[in-house]
């Protein structure tokens, strides 16, 4: 977390997930149009508690770090998120069937 001691970061390459590479445009399409700073998404990865920080991956920090800047700057509510979180969920559960 930042400002804490840490080890080495070792920098290997590796392949990106899709829904990885989709993260990182959407901060980057975001950011061109003026809707995500870089502070915002700093902040609101800054904020998480120990617990998530450490439970989540570098761009699942992201992910949450675009949503709840787009819920503090009123582009999206909660209710929409979570209405399309579980239409994902729904569409993810039928394809695996």
């Amino acid at each position: 977390m930042g400002g804490l001691p840490a080890g080495r970061v070792e920098a290997t390459q590796h392949e990106y997930a899709l829904w990885e590479k989709r993260g990182d445009a959407l901060l980057v399409l975001l950011s061109a149009a003026g809707r995500m700073t870089v502070d915002e998404l700093r902040k609101n990865i800054e904020v998480l508690g120990p617990d998530a920080y450490d439970r989540m991956s570098y761009y699942e920090r992201w992910i949450h770090s675009i949503s709840q800047t787009l819920i503090q700057r009123g582009v999206i509510t909660m209710d929409e998120l979570g209405r399309r979180m579980s239409a994902v969920e729904a569409r993810h559960q039928d394809e695996s069937r």
